[in-house]
């Protein structure tokens, strides 16, 4: 649910790598706005309003990151992956669902040849964070088959 600020930062002035931040706005740390996109137009801001639902945060990448995703075409996924946007998560005020972070992986890994790297950031409620890790990584153990 948080920007991904300090990523955001690290890339600012690099041209090869796109990044993309879906986050709760507004929310800590108060960036993450559509209008920052990089030095080279290579970020991509995704800002939810709180009580989005997984339908809208689906809507938005199909709209949004896919088609980038497409014509960027990345030879590598590094996925930041929080999951604190669980409807609950005390954390912040999105409704995700563990199926809507395995919707969210399985389009992720069309990607790319399907190389990601996948890396834990967040999540608050144990039930919760482990039902969606669950999710997320059980496809990614289904697509390394």
């Amino acid at each position: 649910v948080h920007h991904g600020n300090g990523t955001q930062d690290l890339l600012w002035d690099e041209g090869r790598c796109l990044f993309v931040s879906s986050h709760q706005m507004p929310l800590y740390p108060g960036t993450g706005r559509p209008e920052e996109k990089g030095a080279h137009g290579q970020i991509m801001n995704l800002p939810l309003r709180g009580g989005g639902t997984g339908h809208d945060m689906r809507q938005a990448y199909e709209r949004v990151v896919f088609p980038a995703l497409q014509e960027w075409d990345p030879e590598l996924l590094l996925i930041s992956a929080g999951f604190d946007a669980h409807a609950d998560d005390p954390l912040a005020g999105l409704e995700w669902q563990a199926e809507d972070y395995a919707w969210l992986t399985r389009h992720l890994c069309e990607f790319a040849g399907g190389r990601v790297v996948s890396s834990l950031e967040g999540g608050y409620d144990l039930e919760a964070l482990a039902a969606s890790v669950a999710a997320h990584v059980g496809v990614l153990e289904e697509r390394g088959r």
